[in-house]
């Protein structure tokens, strides 16, 4: 999916740029799964965070195979476009790694 939302904010067509770009932000952030199994620990019955906590780290890493192409947005002439490009390279930037598991 994170593929596809990141050739949405490429397509010159697509109106709702900003929002995608959110989104974006919004999963690379991400780390719910990653501080529960880190929580857990290696008790029983909690193996199925580290599963979940792989599902994130997976996306994470779509969105950052993207980073070409949001560099190419954050060039744009249309501050409606640029601005939220941008602040996606800076949480890129700022999100510290995931916990140790």
């Amino acid at each position: 999916m994170v593929p596809f939302l990141l050739e949405l904010t490429a397509s010159p067509q697509v109106a709702c740029k900003a929002e995608l770009l959110d989104l974006l932000g919004n999963i690379y952030r991400a780390e719910q799964w990653h501080a529960a199994a880190a929580a857990a620990g290696s008790r029983p019955g909690d193996a199925r965070y580290r599963e979940q906590a792989g599902w994130e780290a997976a996306a994470r890493a779509a969105v950052a195979a993207g980073r070409s192409g949001v560099e190419g947005v954050a060039g744009s002439v249309r501050p409606e476009e640029a601005l939220p490009a941008r602040g996606l390279l800076r949480v890129m930037a700022d999100t510290p790694p995931f916990p140790e598991l």
